[in-house]
């Protein structure tokens, strides 16, 4: 079983980064990177949008910056890169993540994004969604 509608990708991928935001040494970083990332996830399908600069997570692509880079992916494959278990460029070059824009930002996200695999798995547990631990 995955995640039951869109706005449970939202809650709990989106939401990761609301929590990251607010971390004294991951936030700052993700700050400085002054990116903006889309995730476009199917099945169910959800866009969620960070502004890093301006620690926003939202929603969809409309009422905000210009994502510089979006990555496309199952919404299966998102929740199991969020655990840890997700080789990004394998994932790439088998085209389970295709990603478009800035590629090289994407993967500079990639060690901090690691330091979220803990708090994403614990918010799973926290809200009894053993289900969707991989």
């Amino acid at each position: 079983m995955g995640f039951a509608s869109s706005d449970e990708v939202v809650k709990y991928i989106g939401g990761i980064f609301d929590e990251a935001f607010a971390d004294p040494e991951i936030g700052p970083k993700l700050v400085d990177t002054g990116l903006v990332v889309a995730f476009d996830f199917t099945d169910p399908d959800a866009v969620v949008v960070i502004d890093m600069a301006n620690k926003a997570v939202r929603s969809g692509v409309d009422g905000g910056a210009e994502p510089m880079a979006t990555m496309s992916m199952t919404a299966e494959t998102g929740n199991a890169y969020w655990q840890g278990k997700v080789n990004l460029p394998l994932a790439m070059a088998k085209k389970k993540i295709k990603v478009e824009g800035n590629v090289a930002s994407l993967l500079k996200l990639a060690p901090l994004g690691k330091k979220l695999y803990g708090p994403y798995v614990e918010r799973l547990k926290a809200d009894g969604r053993e289900d969707l631990l991989a």
